[in-house]
C-alpha cells in the first residue's frame, strides 16, 4: 500500500535559528565611542530580515500543516468510533432477533455502544490535547519571534545620545 499523503514540512524552527544569528551579530557589532549605539552594515542586516521574511510563511505552513495532521487524525477516529458504533449495534440487532438470550444481549449491546463512545470520546479528547499542545509551541514560539522583531526594531529607531562637548580648563 503507498501513502499517497504529502511529505510533512520541515519542523518550525529554521526561523527561530535566523532570529538567534541576527540578535548574536547584533551583540557582537562594535559600539560607538561613548555610546550604546551598534555599527551594523544597513544592507545586510536588511538582507537578513528579508530571509527571515520569507521564512515566516513557511513556519505559518508548518502550523497549518499540524492542524490538518490534527483534523485528519480526529477524523480517522470518529470514523473508527462509528464503525465500532455500527458494529456493536449490529451485534445487538443480531443478538436480540435470538429469543433465548434477548435480556442478556440487549445489556451487551448497552454495554458495547457505551464503551464504543467513552472510547470515542477519549480518542477525540487525547487527538484535539495533542494538537492544542502543537498548536500552543507554535504559537510560543511566534509570538516570541514576534517580541525579538519588535524590540530589534525599537532598538533600531531608539535616538542617539546628544554628543557632549569637552570640557575645558
Amino acid at each position: 500500500m503507498t501513502d499517497d499523503r504529502p511529505a510533512p514540512p520541515p519542523v518550525p524552527g529554521a526561523l527561530l535559528d535566523e532570529f538567534e544569528l541576527l540578535i548574536e551579530e547584533v551583540q557582537r557589532a562594535k559600539t560607538l565611542p561613548l555610546s550604546r549605539n551598534a555599527v551594523v552594515d544597513r544592507d545586510e542586516l536588511l538582507a537578513k530580515l528579508a530571509r527571515l521574511k520569507q521564512l515566516l510563511p513557511e513556519e505559518l505552513r508548518s502550523a497549518r500543516w499540524m492542524v490538518r495532521k490534527r483534523e485528519q487524525y480526529v477524523a480517522e477516529n470518529e470514523e473508527k468510533a462509528r464503525l465500532m458504533l455500527a458494529s456493536a449495534r449490529e451485534k445487538a440487532q443480531a443478538l436480540i432477533s435470538e429469543s433465548s438470550i434477548v435480556r442478556e444481549a440487549v445489556e451487551e449491546a448497552n454495554t458495547l455502544v457505551r464503551n464504543a463512545e467513552a472510547q470515542a470520546r477519549r480518542v477525540q479528547l487525547e487527538s484535539e490535547d495533542i494538537a492544542e499542545g502543537r498548536l500552543s509551541e507554535a504559537e510560543a514560539i511566534l509570538g516570541e519571534l514576534l517580541q525579538e522583531v519588535r524590540d530589534a526594531r525599537a532598538e533600531f529607531h531608539r535616538p542617539q545620545p546628544a554628543a557632549q562637548p569637552p570640557e575645558t580648563r
